[in-house]
């Protein structure tokens, strides 16, 4: 039985759309279980493998020459017994790349393509892909071609930008696939479902497998008359998706537009959207932690029970790690890559804008392993949260403040870096020293924030006794 990690969010900007010009890929990787460690490292092309074996489905690829990889960053297993799960990462011509959001099929086209038991899966595709590629555009190509020739056993949702576009991915059935260019001034929220609507041929702004219109011709795979919707044609529409995906799509297209004229069931949300003010990296960090705030259906708010369990909310127990892929345009493209990490469920924790131009990672975020230790973000991370849970309202202010400071700090210091850096004849271990001190500040505001919540909770242990004396 394949594994699957099959509760993420994704968020995706447009340059147009962001308040600084830069493109934006983000996504929560949740696992289906309890801890599922994560680290956050550099692979230099000598470390990249010439001929992949998954650990999963046992497929064997051959990849291109070690002197035709490209350095990336990745997020991937700290324990990796069951195979590498890169997720995210840059790589050293600024190409981001995001694998995978798990989506929803349906019989018909599960029917007609099958899908592929050794084929490739969520496991394997950052490390087949962005290492290759030097566009957004070329990585959907890259991915498509793979997708083609070896097929897949499940059914995903993956993202690539670079400075100047943002292109999300869906794979359908065992070998099917189609792409689109989200417009410079949109943005997208994509949960566990299919989230390709309308879907043009012709336009120069999509992409797809040879001969998927036919396919889709041949077997009747169409329901609506006059077009071709992917969500329709391709997905589901079911009550699961009305309590578990759907919900969190209307709370981020909501939290953009206040008018937003659609429930939290809606089966209909639309795909490509438009917010009536630009995105900030702090909007999509609140997004992938958000739980229903300022409704009946947040987990800690006033609701009644049967409420605050209706639906799924994006910050979650299960929450394993995020990251926000910013390619920056205003910067020179030394400095241009910045990939934000947070680790941990997302209600507890603060995204670090580290350099992507780096050739070594913190030892505090890279050297994690699946022994409990606190001198890791990740397991630091895992106790906040697990406290914080016992007394929200209590422990809650603690954390906001802690956010600001490490994000509020790390800006200060990006801003600093970023004039300097450009100086530098090895501008990389200059980034790599910067992304050091980052993660120090992260570390040991974290550490003083569980200190603050272990006194505050101290004094109202129920395990206590008032003796006047």
């Amino acid at each position: 039985m394949k594994e699957s990690r099959s509760d993420c969010t994704t968020i995706l900007v447009g340059k147009k759309a962001t308040i600084d010009g830069s493109t934006i890929v983000s996504r929560n990787e949740d696992s289906s279980f309890g801890a599922c460690p994560k680290k956050f490292i550099v692979v230099e092309p000598k470390n990249q493998p010439r001929t992949y074996q998954a650990k999963l489905s046992k497929v064997k690829i051959t990849l291109p020459s070690k002197r035709e990889a490209l350095r990336y960053t990745c997020t991937p297993d700290a324990i990796g017994d069951k195979g590498i799960w890169g997720e995210s990462g840059i790589n050293s011509e600024n190409v981001a790349m995001s694998a995978t959001e798990t989506i929803t099929s349906n019989p018909r086209i599960l029917g007609v393509d099958p899908l592929v038991e050794d084929g490739i899966g969520e496991e394997d595709m950052l490390t087949l892909v962005l290492p290759y590629v030097h566009s957004a555009k070329e990585g959907v190509l890259r991915l498509g071609s793979i997708l083609e020739e070896y097929g897949t056993y499940e059914m995903n949702g993956i993202a690539f930008s670079d400075k100047d576009e943002v292109w999300y991915l869906e794979t359908y059935g065992g070998h099917q696939w189609a792409a689109v260019r989200i417009p410079d001034d949109a943005y997208v929220v994509a949960p566990n479902r299919t989230n390709i609507d309308e879907f043009d041929f012709d336009s120069d702004d999509t992409l797809s497998a040879p001969g998927l219109k036919e396919l889709i011709e041949k077997h009747h795979l169409n329901p609506d008359h006059d077009k071709y919707n992917f969500r329709h044609i391709f997905g589901s529409s079911t009550i699961k998706d009305t309590r578990y995906n759907n919900p969190r799509a209307w709370y981020v297209q909501k939290y953009f537009d206040a008018e937003l004229p659609y429930g939290p069931e809606e089966q209909e949300l639309p795909f490509i959207c438009h917010a009536k003010r630009r995105i900030s990296i702090e909007d999509v960090k609140w997004l992938l932690s958000s739980h229903y705030q300022n409704t009946d259906f947040d987990p800690y708010g006033p609701g009644t029970e049967s409420q605050k369990k209706r639906y799924r909310p994006i910050g979650i127990n299960r929450n394993q790690e995020g990251h926000i892929l910013q390619i920056r345009n205003d910067v020179p493209k030394e400095i241009a890559g910045i990939h934000w990490v947070f680790v941990g469920p997302n209600t507890f924790n603060a995204a670090v804008p580290f350099y992507a131009n780096v050739n070594d990672t913190p030892a505090c975020y890279r050297d994690v392993s699946g022994e409990f230790d606190l001198k890791t973000v990740f397991w630091l991370t895992r106790t906040l949260a697990v406290l914080g849970d016992t007394d929200y309202d209590r422990y809650s202010e603690l954390e906001a403040s802690f956010e600001e400071k490490v994000v509020s700090a790390c800006r200060n210091l990006q801003l600093k870096a970023d004039q300097v850096a450009v100086t530098k004849k090895n501008p990389v271990k200059y980034l790599t020293e910067i992304n050091n001190q980052m993660a120090e500040i992260d570390l040991n505001e974290a550490t003083k924030l569980l200190g603050d919540m272990v006194d505050v909770g101290g004094n109202h242990m129920k395990l206590k006794f008032d003796l006047h004396d």
